[in-house]
């Protein structure tokens, strides 16, 4: 049965999520803050890149179970069930920063006058959910449930990610709630998707173990391509072999300038600051947090390497995001490349698909440039960042022919070492041996 349901933050996770009950049947009023992205939604614009989601935002409003408001009172009113997908980023301490998400806490405990199911969509620290339903019983006798359901979302492919989950996790606390959020997700039931049930804590720690575990995957990789640069050996044909082995898997196995965007950073940093709090250190994402930061400084290494003195040298940088097939700069490689650039002294062209808009505003002496082949022009180095796949079919030729100093860098092994050779580049990649 479809049910009438508010979903509070229109972020990634937000949007996704108001979008794909929307498409599954149900009465959709998402809330935000922001009034300007509130109009751009209701005309069906997104205000995020995310490959597929303008179509389903479109086709949602336009069957007219999909809107976009900036009044909470009014939405909770007309709502059954809340989502709440607000964001909680990383406070100097290294935990996630939830007085956002206890603000809209609040603002539903002085406004429900009739049963609501909350559901957490944002990640968070273990035991907040059991610190929401204590505040809000504090503040009111209306009924409510709480349940934690945390995503687990690919940017770049998050549309597919949400009709095609590999398992949904539900921490809950009444039987309640269980029937609703199953009904809610009904469709997931008939496609046979693994549902996991569980208290709160338990789905608060999966979604940060998970998180943790695939950046140290990543962490682990670079580590590894930092040994085959000493020794002679091949990242790409050592993480292909690992990936291999049944019980490591291949994903997650590529070496590149360091992980970034808006989950692994900061769930590293939350998960590995709860278990100091709590008296058990987790030691190895510590590790691996430090592994990351020295991934970025060893690209600025590598470049001083070659170059020297970067003082008033053109650095062409392609790609901006923390990966491809998103906007997203959140915590990207390239924000603290480009922050280590500037301090010693280099200029800096660049181009980004999707996220340029978004770097010019932390940025905005870059030189922000139309294709690939305008940032070659007159650079002393070519660095990718970000693996979009224009990059991987440039024109070499035409990239020698307007480069200054023809060497490339190239931290995402995308581009054929072979082809660099053959027209005559100088050249590095992250994990095996550069030109000489």
């Amino acid at each position: 049965m479809a049910k009438n349901i508010c979903v509070i933050g229109t972020g990634y996770v937000g949007l996704l999520t108001a979008v794909g009950l929307a498409d599954f049947g149900n009465q959709i009023i998402g809330v935000d803050v922001d009034g300007n992205k509130i109009n751009s939604l209701n005309e069906g614009k997104s205000v995020i890149y995310e490959p597929g989601i303008e179509e389903y935002l479109t086709k949602n409003i336009s069957a007219g179970r999909l809107r976009f408001t900036i009044d909470l009172q009014s939405a909770l009113e007309k709502s059954e069930v809340v989502f709440i997908a607000v964001g909680t980023p990383s406070l100097e301490t290294g935990e996630a920063d939830l007085h956002y998400l206890y603000e809209v806490i609040d603002s539903i405990a002085d406004n429900i006058k009739e049963y609501k199911l909350i559901v957490i969509k944002s990640t968070v620290l273990v035991g907040t959910n059991r610190n929401i339903y204590n505040r809000i019983k504090a503040k009111t006798s209306t009924p409510f449930d709480i349940v934690s359901n945390p995503e687990f979302l690919r940017e770049g492919k998050a549309v597919y990610d949400f009709f095609h989950p590999e398992r949904v996790v539900i921490g809950y606390n009444s039987n309640n709630a269980k029937e609703i959020i199953e009904d809610i997700y009904k469709a997931f039931n008939r496609a046979s998707v693994p549902f996991v049930w569980c208290n709160w804590e338990t789905a608060e720690l999966i979604k940060y173990a998970s998180n943790a575990f695939l950046a140290i995957k990543i962490g682990f990789t670079n580590q590894i391509a930092s040994l085959c640069e000493e020794v002679g050996a091949d990242v790409r044909i050592v993480s292909k072999a690992m990936g291999m082995d049944g019980r490591i898997g291949s994903k997650f196995l590529h070496s590149g300038p360091g992980y970034g965007g808006s989950c692994f950073p900061k769930d590293t940093r939350a998960l590995a600051s709860v278990g100091k709090k709590k008296g058990v250190p987790i030691t190895i994402v510590e590790a691996v947090i430090e592994a990351n930061e020295n991934q970025k400084k060893r690209v600025v290494k590598r470049l001083e390497k070659r170059l020297g003195d970067l003082k008033d040298k053109e650095i062409g940088i392609l790609g901006l995001a923390f990966k491809a097939e998103t906007d997203d700069i959140r915590e990207s490689p390239a924000i603290d490349i480009v922050s280590s650039l500037f301090s010693l002294g280099a200029r800096i062209q660049a181009h980004d698909p999707q996220a340029m808009s978004n770097f010019s505003v932390l940025f905005p002496a870059i030189k922000y440039m139309n294709s690939a082949y305008d940032v070659a022009k007159g650079c002393d180095a070519l660095l990718i960042l970000t693996e979009w796949n224009e990059y991987r079919s440039l024109d070499m030729v035409k990239i020698k022919e307007y480069m200054a100093n023809p060497y490339i860098f190239d931290t995402r092994n995308i581009i054929a070492e072979d082809e660099l050779k053959k027209y005559g580049f100088s050249y590095d990649f992250i994990g095996h041996l550069g030109s000489s």
